[in-house]
């Protein structure tokens, strides 16, 4: 279906090609992971795919790559379309109409086929991906999650051949990203399409994988084969492959279930150790002492205390966006050096309660107040001071030509030391030049970029909205470790997330968001241990023990051995 023949991509002013010595060939009918870490081209080879590499993105394309004996060399994407349904990391730029029913209908109108067929489609994708509530909502109303399965339906409708699909479930709640993932493998299995996806988050999709294209480093030749045997030599896994490395099973489990059945051995080394999975927060690790004294402090104070000393306090909130209650009756309080993690499905209401706390939105009834200001009523030059919000979509921040210029400005703003912001991009994107293009970066790297211009101004509460969106494992691993030491220090973190993984490695307490309402909320481990939608990988595979981190074990592990 689809052939890679001696492919190489280079972009203009590049030393080296982004990808290079591609030769293979993707057999229909297979869903094919592209696995590696950001950077190492795997966006480039999907564009190579759907024609957008070359003929949208420039640079050069040399070799051949033919899709249903098509050369995307010859022909556009519009040429395409027809047999490629492409859905990129930003669904913003994939709209062309106002509203769901219309957008799902656009490309089948593109492609002449009769009104009977459009109407058919359009109600079989609404109900596969669970859009039948929102078919006349303006697509601008909509969450980040919602956008993602609009656009990843508007490119099932036209029923192509191949789908390439970039971070598909990036922006999904885990039971959306499970519905998703589970049309996709109907179309695989059912009806033979072929599907080329590029995903971080392994944990989610590396089991519906029929063959991984491990592309392990810039400019190296990316390897195709079967996917337990590439994931025992990828520099980028997900905890259950990491468990199963820990333990040393062979063959590595790619599921909770392949790994529960060999997990008794581990279970029991773990009781042996006679360590407590919980008996620290999990961001202490690798802490100060005087982190854990003020850990402990915050798990002692009444409500009344942390009102008192609180970073944020929010008190019987309500928010309308045009017609829909977003919120209703939000009790939050966030105290300083404390980690929050917002959860919920997509359209809960995570994205309109952060956009209230920096003042984006007026509550209806109720209050909210960050530091000593109310949000709404205060000014931009005043609010930064107490809050800096990292929103889902980066441009919002990105407006200069380079990334110096962005650094040069978040320092001039936040009237801060020249190079701060500059420090702060180098410690988070290792690699990255002065004069790089913010839109030539990843999702991912541009969002790391917002990040850093916000963290510029040191706001004692830090809002993050989709932090892990686009990350590997390592640039993860780093944002982590940079929040933890926020938090040391007493910076107050609220992060909305769909990153289950990012919970349990960071938060101290998660709060659950259900139709605009909290319906839970305490420490990280009681919510997300009894949650079978937000437990992360690990919990799940060492149930009945309660431990959250392929780390936590690890260190238990070590313990145990060190005392033995």
């Amino acid at each position: 279906m689809i052939r890679f023949e001696d492919v190489s991509v280079t972009y203009e002013g590049a030393a080296e090609p982004t990808v290079r010595g591609v030769d293979l060939a993707v057999p229909e009918g297979e869903l094919v992971l592209l696995v590696g870490p950001s950077g190492v081209g795997k966006s480039t080879l999907l564009g190579t795919v759907s024609g957008l590499v070359p003929h949208f993105t420039g640079g050069t394309l040399r070799g051949r790559v033919t899709v249903a004996g098509r050369d995307t060399r010859t022909h556009k994407p519009r040429e395409l379309a027809d047999v490629v349904g492409t859905v990129g990391q930003d669904p913003l730029s994939h709209f062309v109409t106002d509203t769901v029913e219309d957008e799902l209908a656009y490309g089948m109108e593109s492609l002449g086929l009769s009104p009977d067929v459009m109407r058919r489609r359009v109600e079989e994708t609404l109900d596969l991906l669970g859009l039948a509530d929102l078919r006349e909502r303006p697509i601008a109303t909509l969450s980040g999650g919602q956008q993602q399965r609009v656009a990843i339906g508007s490119v099932l409708t036209p029923h192509p051949e191949v789908l390439v699909l970039d971070e598909p479930t990036s922006a999904l709640d885990p039971a959306a990203a499970e519905e998703v993932l589970a049309v996709l493998q109907r179309l695989v299995h059912d009806l033979g399409t072929t599907v080329l996806m590029a995903e971080h988050r392994l944990e989610r999709v590396v089991q519906y994988a029929d063959q991984v294209l491990l592309l392990a480093a810039p400019g190296e030749a990316p390897v195709l084969g079967d996917p337990a045997s590439l994931m025992a030599v990828s520099p980028v896994y997900p905890p259950v492959v990491g468990l199963g490395r820990l333990a040393g099973w062979s063959p590595l489990p790619l599921t909770v279930r392949d790994a529960r059945r060999g997990a008794g051995a581990l279970r029991e080394r773990l009781a042996v150790t006679g360590a407590g999975p919980h008996d620290r927060a999990p961001h202490d690790r690798g802490e100060t002492p005087a982190a854990r004294t003020r850990w402990s402090g915050l798990r002692g104070r009444t409500k009344a205390d942390a009102a008192r000393t609180a970073a944020a306090n929010v008190a019987g909130l309500a928010v309308r966006r045009g017609r829909v209650e977003a919120l209703r009756r939000v009790d939050l309080t966030v105290s300083a050096g404390e980690t929050v993690a917002l959860m919920g499905r997509n359209g809960a209401g995570k994205s309109t309660l952060l956009s209230t706390l920096v003042g984006l939105l007026e509550p209806a009834s109720g209050s909210v107040r960050v530091g000593g200001a109310v949000p709404h009523r205060t000014g931009p030059r005043e609010l930064i001071r107490h809050v800096g919000l990292v929103p889902q979509e980066p441009r919002d921040l990105l407006y200069a030509d380079t990334v110096a210029a962005e650094c040069t400005a978040a320092d001039h703003d936040a009237a801060a030391d020249p190079g701060t912001c500059r420090a702060l991009v180098s410690e988070l994107l290792p690699g990255i030049t002065d004069d790089t293009h913010p839109r030539d970066l990843s999702e991912g790297q541009r969002l790391t970029l917002a990040l850093a211009v916000v963290l510029t101004a040191r706001p004692p509460l830090l809002l993050l909205d989709e932090p892990t969106r686009g990350l590997d494992y390592a640039a993860k691993a780093r944002l982590v470790t940079l929040l933890r030491g926020l938090a040391a220090e007493g910076h107050a973190i609220v992060l909305a997330t769909h990153d289950v993984e990012l919970a349990a490695e960071l938060a101290h307490r998660v709060a659950i968001l259900a139709d605009g309402e909290i319906v839970a909320d305490g420490p990280t481990p009681e919510i997300v241990v009894s949650s079978p939608s937000f437990a992360p990988q690990t919990t799940k595979i060492l149930a009945p023990q309660k431990w959250l981190t392929v780390t936590e074990v690890r260190e238990a592990l070590d313990a145990g051995d060190g005392a033995a």
